[in-house]
């Protein structure tokens, strides 16, 4: 019966989300609270007190989160009103020279760049900092932008630095570079497989464009700031003594070149301020919801002195940090219902009892399919501490190896990464404003082609066995 509840709660999420029936807050909210009270009222499962405490267990570990993105979106979205990815967004329009397919794979370049510090929200807001004003002045689908940053963030989420290989290599007692160092032409081949989705979904919205009649060449040239133009009054937050009397004649973002928050005169205060915070979220010495609130306060005082400014440079995003951090809290709901009734252990063992025994030689190859559908729905921290030492040890009766099962365990990420209990995913979609719905019905499916294309060139190199 707790099996039956648990996959049921499961689908009626992702129906609910994908036909667009609640929003995903709600949705991560309302359904698994009915679902617990069904366990609870049945007795199928843990009782009431036991999913109250995990709940409020789970609403507690995703605080530190909810709070580094709160800041972070401050941070940034201060950054893009100052100008600091201005001259960034400049030589990206040329560098993509006019082309939209272009600009497409570029954001996949771009995006697997970031990634290698291993953190997927800085990945995000860097990219959608400087990619979405020319999406939007191009008349682009900023669900592209979306679809390529995630899937080039979930290949790279692999990595040893990263989340997953850690935990893998940790609950297995495993070497993170034994482990990691085989699945190496798996990730540069699943790189490859983001490019070329992104160079399709590029002609998609190249044809798309062409046949409104909306080219790169036409924006481009409605963008361009007349040389004579002059600073005038406010048009924005805050003084403009700092804005510079005459535009340059150039490309600019699809943000106002005029407006009153540029600070030209402090673009390199931002950007060692930026690096800075880049390097201590990277060194991993502080919390990093404390850098965070530390770089923003720095950031406003500096760019904005005058209270009422700092006050509405804050107002001005706060759309996207209530999306972002109710989205969060309301994933911790759905993450302490599993745990707390019971059902993650009830449904990991019943997938282990599915396998018949004349596939256990196949169990590695089952676990890196597996691995795809689970860590969608479940936590890292759920599946690798959780489920992996249970299917692992099912394995080791077939000769498999820790450090196979391992391997094997970390091809879903590109999936994972697309799953809504992922913070980094729903801050992604509320920088860009995207519908969560929309970005997963392009995503999903591409998530997993790249999650197979690491799969079978592993399987093929024999670093997870197979038979």
């Amino acid at each position: 019966m707790l099996i039956f509840l648990g996959f049921s709660m499961i689908a009626v999420f992702m129906y609910l989300i994908l036909a667009k029936r609640l929003t995903p807050t709600l949705a991560l909210v309302l359904v698994p609270l009915s679902f617990a009270l069904v366990v609870t009222a049945t007795g199928v499962g843990t009782g009431e007190d036991g999913v109250v405490k995990s709940i409020t267990s789970s609403i507690k570990d995703f605080a530190p989160t909810a709070t580094l993105l709160f800041f972070a979106i401050i941070f940034f979205g201060t950054m893009i009103d100052v100008g600091l990815f201005d001259p960034l967004i400049r030589f990206i329009l040329k560098a993509v020279r006019n082309d939209p397919v272009r600009l497409v794979v570029a954001t996949a370049v771009l995006a697997g760049i970031v990634s290698l510090d291993g953190d997927g929200s800085t990945t995000f807001i860097i990219t959608v900092s400087a990619l979405l004003p020319i999406y939007l002045k191009l008349g682009m689908s900023p669900v592209v932008l979306t679809v390529v940053a995630n899937l080039a963030n979930g290949v790279l989420n692999i990595l040893p630095w990263g989340g997953p290989t850690i935990r893998a290599a940790t609950v297995l007692k495993v070497s993170p570079s034994e482990l990691f160092n085989p699945m190496v032409p798996g990730m540069v081949l699943g790189i490859l497989t983001v490019v070329g989705l992104a160079y399709l979904l590029g002609r998609s919205e190249r044809k798309r464009l062409l046949a409104s009649g909306r080219t790169l060449s036409t924006v481009a040239g409605s963008m361009r700031v007349p040389a004579t133009v002059s600073g005038g009054g406010s048009v924005g937050l805050g003084s403009d003594d700092d804005r510079p009397a005459t535009p340059s004649n150039d490309l600019v973002s699809s943000l106002d070149p005029n407006r009153a928050t540029l600070r030209p005169k402090l673009i390199w205060f931002n950007l060692g301020l930026t690096v800075a915070l880049l390097t201590l979220l990277g060194l991993d010495i502080l919390p990093l919801a404390l850098v965070f609130i530390g770089a923003t306060a720095i950031a406003l005082v500096v760019n904005f002195p005058k209270p009422e400014d700092q006050l509405n440079s804050i107002k001005s995003h706060a759309t996207s940090i209530v999306t972002v951090v109710a989205m969060v809290f309301a994933a911790a709901v759905l993450v302490g219902v599993l745990s707390g009734t019971g059902m993650v252990s009830a449904m990991a063992n019943a997938i282990v009892a599915a396998v018949p025994p004349e596939l256990g030689p196949w169990f590695a190859v089952i676990t890196g399919v597996l691995s795809m559908p689970l860590t969608f729905f479940l936590t890292n921290d759920a599946f690798y501490f959780g489920i992996l030492p249970i299917l692992t040890e099912a394995a080791g009766h077939y000769g498999i190896a820790p450090v196979e099962m391992a391997r094997a365990s970390i091809v879903g990420q590109p999936v994972h990464m697309t799953s809504p209990l992922v913070p980094a995913m729903l801050l992604l979609v509320s920088l860009a404003r995207v519908n969560l719905a929309d970005h997963h019905k392009k995503v999903i499916w591409r998530a997993g082609v790249c999650s197979l294309v690491m799969l079978a060139v592993a399987i093929a190199l024999g670093v997870i066995p197979i038979g």
